[in-house]
């Protein structure tokens, strides 16, 4: 069955709630990539370092990483729809205030308090979309990347176009959008069932001793680190003004955008998701090295092209989170969550130390090499990756995330979610 065709299953189809809360995670995805093009800006108008103002970064993600033990212990005990609304009201408040900062510390303070709410939002966001989504997993799942894929390629082109006039007018921007978000699923989303067992705060770290789970964890983290290098650092790299930073950046999601939702399911199918996922990171490990070895056209060129190759790996990845463990998704999906986005907070710190310490070119080497890293530990625990039978649910979307039988992946079966 193909998602997007017409019928019951399509992911056009689905009830205002689907849409209300895919929407706000558009939104939420637009918050991660909304402050690349207007890096400089904020350097120049808080007097900051490029390391300074990469701490944006930093404390976004270290908080989100430290709140994945926290957002099924929260969802679990209060519902979906309220941890929803609570992430939501964090975002909205802490944006905000992002806007009214004087200094970089308050900047990196109020980031750190948007990635709380990001990070209840973000992880409660496909466990709802799942449940109440009509299609079963595959329409949800696809669903979810598309809004993923739509935010990371529109954050950056809101960032230019509001930061051109003032740094401090994206935050305020995405306050206002996060608030409208909050009103639609007020109206739109009524509360699901809670999950029968509550989450307990180290559910999401025991079940990292799944080997499955735990091998899918390590290679996203150095991955993620790759991710985020790209993300974090090329704008400093780039030099540009935030118009031209900004279509650079929505070029590169468009191309995440595609390569997520349009071709990494056909690829998956013709060849199996390990060796899409470890071709994909080592092209990307090559387009790096040019990135930061090749002039300012082959860098902006392979700035837009990273996006194809991070768009194919972050589909294969969720889908392995989804589906390689035997825990019930949200708390599989946590603790690999928990591992990653270290990578995530470390990246924008490091690039520009690393410079510091070196030159502007061995950033990427250190890239290059955590994306090879990961390919290597999918090549080394393919056998963990892969079990020997799926037992996919394919039909209904009304019961909780938390209460959908767990879904096993092999190399062929993950790309059911998606095609």
């Amino acid at each position: 069955m193909d998602p997007f065709d017409a019928g019951a299953g399509s992911i056009l189809r689905q009830p205002k709630a689907v849409w209300a809360t895919a929407g706000a995670s558009v939104v939420a995805f637009m918050g991660i990539g909304l402050v690349d093009p207007i890096l400089p800006s904020i350097a120049k108008g808080l007097d900051a370092s490029a390391g300074q103002v990469s701490l944006l970064f930093t404390s976004y993600f270290l908080i989100t990483a430290l709140a994945m033990l926290v957002t099924g212990f929260v969802s679990s005990r209060i519902g979906g729809r309220k941890t929803l609304l609570l992430g939501l009201a964090f975002v909205v408040v802490f944006a905000g205030l992002a806007g009214t900062s004087d200094t970089v510390g308050q900047l990196v303070g109020y980031r750190a308090g948007w990635g709380l709410g990001n990070a209840l939002f973000v992880s409660t966001a496909l466990a709802v979309i799942v449940g109440a989504a009509a299609g079963g997993s595959a329409a949800a799942i696809l669903l979810y990347e598309s809004a993923l894929g739509l935010g990371m390629a529109c954050g950056p082109l809101l960032g230019a176009l509001l930061g051109d006039a003032s740094w401090r007018y994206p935050f305020f921007g995405t306050a206002f959008l996060m608030a409208i978000g909050f009103l639609c699923i007020s109206v739109f989303l009524k509360e699901q069932p809670k999950p029968a067992r509550k989450t307990s705060l180290l559910d999401p770290i025991r079940a990292l001793g799944h080997g499955g789970l735990a091998s899918a964890a390590v290679s996203a983290f150095f991955y993620n680190y790759t991710f985020f290098t790209v993300l974090a650092f090329t704008p400093f790299v780039l030099n540009m003004t935030p118009y031209k930073s900004g279509a650079v950046f929505f070029a590169w999601g468009v191309l995440l955008a595609v390569f997520s939702v349009l071709v990494a399911p056909r690829m998956q199918k013709r060849f199996g998701s390990l060796k899409v996922l470890g071709g994909s990171l080592v092209l990307l490990a090559a387009d790096v090295l040019v990135l930061g070895y090749g002039n300012h056209t082959a860098a902006v060129v392979c700035t837009i092209l990273s996006g194809a190759f991070i768009g194919v790996n972050n589909t294969v990845y969720t889908e392995l989170a989804l589906g390689v463990s035997d825990a019930p998704r949200p708390v599989a999906s946590a603790g690999y969550n928990f591992v990653r986005w270290f990578a995530a907070a470390a990246a924008p710190y490091f690039a520009p130390k690393i410079e510091e310490w070196t030159d502007v070119h061995i950033p990427f080497v250190v890239a290059a090499v955590t994306a090879v890293l990961g390919a290597v530990v999918v090549v080394v625990r393919r056998r963990a990756l892969t079990l020997p039978h799926s037992r996919l649910r394919s039909s209904g979307g009304t019961p909780m995330a938390e209460e959908l039988e767990p879904v096993h992946a092999t190399e062929d079966s993950v790309a059911v979610f998606a095609d």
